[in-house]
């Protein structure tokens, strides 16, 4: 007997069993048929009757005919082994629809997947389209950030240059102005000098008057035989009267006017700056500094040159003395004070302070050199003589400046470039009067 199946499933497919057996006999009129329904799937059995079928030459003698009876036994037998083949072929269907099961599962998964990823896709392609947006954005920005600066950059260029012009048109009048101030400058020095020495004739003529012949002898002969290098070797001579001496630097002609203050201390002090009434103009050039300046009976400057040669022979001190416009004084005193030569800018070095001006030194430490208008030997990047006037050991435009300018009572506040000692009264604030004095350390 030969044995036909098929199923059907719910997607169209279709698996059979022996397919060529089953297109034959669908041909054949009076066939069983059995139908099981499994999920979405169908499947239809297709059975030959009984006495259509012809026995397997495995299980059936060849002896019997298509027509003979059959008797029982041999009726059962047929029966049983149909049924083990309907059971085999059961068993393999339901395989069969196991996998087709896991198959279809693995394709719903599939799907799932698929779909999962085109959602993806399409999210970063909606995230791709927002960013090249924002990017068309931004570049459109950018481009108008360029076009705006390229404008301020122009109209920078163009107030630069405006400045530029302004800058040089005022240098041009200030170089003139400094001109006529040089000129004035030397008529008043000139003026001065010559007052100067009609006061000391005078003086004189009145000394002569006054003291008898024998001591005017001593007098002239004291003035024209005796020199001194500094005040403190002419009080160790018995000159203890406060006033204007020659000076003569060692081993040289040179002769210099300074004023000896023969009181303060003991005595013996060269002074070697006075600043008392803004009557001398301290904001001068190199050469007027290092040769000095002004009057030694009030306002002036002895001079670097003069003032580097005598410190270098021997250790002196220097005190500087101090006074407000409320009547206030105040001294700083250094034990060590020397200046170098103008190959090293008459750089200033001192030590030991001691005083009422302030715990810490206004003269910035270690030493700084010297600068003038016309020299400038500053730490800064600006020029501090001309910001803050005069000449002076400024550092970095620094806590002093004793050669500032001069400012009478109620103008003296608030002024940057004013004569200053900062560890006393403060940086804008104007002094009254300065004195800057030394002597020999062994005095």
């Amino acid at each position: 007997m030969q044995l036909t199946a098929c199923f059907f499933l719910g997607c169209s497919v279709l698996l059979a069993a022996g397919y060529n057996s089953f297109s034959k006999s669908m041909e054949t009129i009076g066939k069983k048929q059995y139908q099981v329904q499994h999920g979405s799937c169908s499947y239809t059995f297709l059975l030959p009757e009984t006495d259509n079928c012809r026995s397997s030459t495995s299980y059936v003698s060849n002896a019997v005919q298509r027509d003979a009876p059959l008797d029982y036994d041999d009726s059962v037998q047929r029966l049983q082994l149909l049924e083990n083949i309907m059971e085999n072929n059961t068993q393999w269907l339901m395989k069969v629809l196991n996998q087709t099961t896991r198959l279809e599962l693995q394709l719903l998964e599939h799907s799932l997947s698929t779909n999962k990823l085109e959602r993806q896709i399409s999210d970063q392609t909606n995230e791709i389209t927002k960013l090249q947006e924002k990017n068309s954005f931004l570049e459109k920005r950018v481009l108008e950030m360029e076009d705006k600066h390229t404008l301020q950059l122009k109209s920078i260029k163009d107030e630069k240059d405006q400045l530029q012009v302004l800058v040089a048109r005022q240098n041009s009048i200030i170089e003139e102005l400094e001109k006529q101030l040089v000129t004035a400058t030397v008529n008043n020095s000139v003026l001065q000098k010559q007052q100067h020495d009609l006061m000391e004739t005078v003086h004189n003529l009145l000394t002569m008057i006054s003291t008898p012949n024998s001591a005017k002898n001593n007098f002239i002969a004291k003035e024209e035989q005796i020199s001194f290098k500094d005040c403190a070797e002419a009080f160790k001579s018995g000159l203890t009267t406060s006033g204007i001496y020659t000076l003569t630097v060692s081993n040289t002609v040179q002769e210099k006017k300074a004023y000896c203050d023969m009181e303060t201390g003991g005595g013996g002090w060269t002074v070697i700056q006075r600043r008392e009434d803004g009557s001398v103009d301290f904001h001068r050039t190199w050469k007027e500094y290092k040769m000095g300046f002004g009057d030694p009976a009030g306002e002036y400057w002895l001079g670097n040159e003069f003032v580097s040669q005598l410190t270098n022979q021997k250790r002196y001190v220097l005190k500087i003395h101090l006074k407000d416009w409320e009547g206030n004084e105040a001294y700083a005193l250094y034990d060590h004070f020397s200046l170098a030569s103008e190959e090293l800018k008459y750089r200033i070095y001192l030590k030991g302070l001691t005083g009422t001006a302030g715990k810490i030194s206004s003269i910035s430490q270690p030493g700084n050199d010297f600068s003038t208008k016309d020299a400038d030997n500053d730490k800064c990047i600006c020029k501090c003589s001309q910001m803050l006037t005069g000449g002076w050991w400024f550092d970095a435009c620094g806590p002093s400046n004793l050669n500032g300018m001069y400012y009478p009572l109620r103008q003296n506040n608030n002024k940057f470039n004013g004569i200053k000692w900062y560890y006393w009264k403060g940086s804008g604030y104007s002094l009254k009067a300065t004195t800057m004095m030394i002597r020999p350390a062994d005095f």
